[in-house]
């Protein structure tokens, strides 16, 4: 199995309508479209951009505010979904539940459905500032092109969360993220390919470029797409298949071949997913029968 994937390097900057972020958003499906992409991957937080737009005073609006969109997100991106004939990861998107708010990965299917994975990790930033809340199930979604998984930002900081996910058969991390300095950049970008070396998977990740001069803690945005992949021959040797330009507004594509990753599990330099020593560290699926 090879299928295509697209990931944003979205621009942050000041808006005055909800239409002018679709516009916004439907370019970049356009061009993912032009260069026959199956899956296109939004960042962390850009829905944030909405804030921007004010309200009666021409104040910014504030976090709390950002839930009052859903259903014009969800609206924009099934239709686009359906019309492109694309998955589409619509980044992250701030959804209320309660009295609580939840930083939430979205998964819009080409034929209408839509699958939801809340940030399961959640920064000092977020809690104390934004006061988020931790979302408390991992889910890993099936797909034309295979399982993949939607583990947003931070969460790929923790080794734990993305063997279990593997465990229950992702081929294919999707991370959505949003980091306001290089330290923020790195330590997700270092993450993202250990995570690949240990479990011999695909991570596809991008951040927010840009600025929201008038939005709290959206003012400073550091990020760049990649698609990274396991450091084994059949890949680059730096285990990047594609990078942006750091900071620029631009769309980064790939291929990702399935069959490379199912060969090195099997019989490459190393065996790292084969080698793992359930005996004294249970995965997920080992953990479950054990407990049962």
């Amino acid at each position: 199995m090879q299928f295509r994937v697209s990931a944003v390097q979205y621009h942050l900057h000041t808006i005055r309508s909800f239409q002018e972020f679709a516009d916004q958003v439907e370019h970049y499906i356009k061009t993912a479209e032009e260069f026959g992409s199956d899956f296109i991957l939004f960042p962390e937080f850009f829905t944030t951009q909405l804030m921007s737009i004010g309200d009666a005073n021409g104040d910014a609006l504030t976090i709390q505010d950002l839930p009052d969109f859903t259903e014009q997100y969800h609206f924009l991106f099934t239709n686009l979904a359906q019309h492109y004939g694309m998955h589409i990861i619509g980044g992250t998107h701030v959804i209320r539940k309660g009295d609580r708010l939840y930083n939430v990965a979205h998964l819009f299917y080409p034929d209408g459905r839509v699958a939801e994975q809340a940030k399961l990790h959640i920064t000092p930033t977020e809690v104390n500032e934004w006061n988020m809340s931790a979302g408390d199930s991992l889910e890993v979604f099936e797909t034309e092109k295979g399982k993949i998984a939607m583990l947003t930002c931070y969460d790929i900081e923790f080794p734990e969360i993305v063997r279990m996910a593997k465990a229950k058969g992702a081929d294919v991390i999707f991370c959505p993220s949003c980091t306001d300095d290089r330290h923020g950049f790195h330590r997700v970008r270092y993450t993202s390919h250990a995570r690949a070396i240990e479990n011999q998977v695909y991570v596809v990740t991008t951040g927010t470029v840009g600025s929201l001069p008038t939005v709290d803690f959206m003012r400073a945005n550091f990020g760049q797409a990649a698609v990274i992949t396991p450091n084994d021959i059949p890949f680059p040797p730096q285990g990047i298949m594609v990078e942006g330009e750091m900071n620029q507004d631009m769309i980064v594509t790939a291929d990702l071949n399935l069959e490379l990753l199912y060969k090195v599990r099997e019989k490459g330099s190393v065996t790292t997913w084969r080698d793992r020593r359930t005996d004294l560290y249970p995965d997920w699926e080992t953990d479950k029968l054990v407990r049962s």
